[in-house]
């Protein structure tokens, strides 16, 4: 495969432009479970953004980490309409 040697080498070769647009976005990629979260999953969010650096590493746990940060409100509102209806149908026998 590639030597250290040859990433350096193309390291020297890329230009400021291409570093300037590559990087944001390769970040962005990146940590697009953590972003997820921020809308989504606000309770986990520091765990989610901890998790994320590891598994950005591995497709299969950066893929499972997307759908933790999109479960979050999912999750709360599901709690939610099910404490609901106990107690309405809690409310209806008395």
């Amino acid at each position: 495969m590639f030597e250290s040697t040859e990433w350096l080498h193309l390291y020297q070769q890329s230009s400021v432009g291409f570093l300037l647009w590559f990087v944001p976005l390769f970040l962005a990629i990146y940590f697009i479970p953590s972003l997820i979260a921020l809308f989504f999953n606000r309770k986990h969010l520091g765990k989610i953004v901890l998790a994320n650096i590891p598994a950005g590493l591995s497709v299969i746990a950066w893929c499972a980490l997307i759908g933790v940060a999109f479960s979050g409100k999912l999750l709360d509102k599901n709690l939610f309409n099910k404490n609901k209806t106990s107690q309405q149908m809690e409310n209806s026998h008395e």
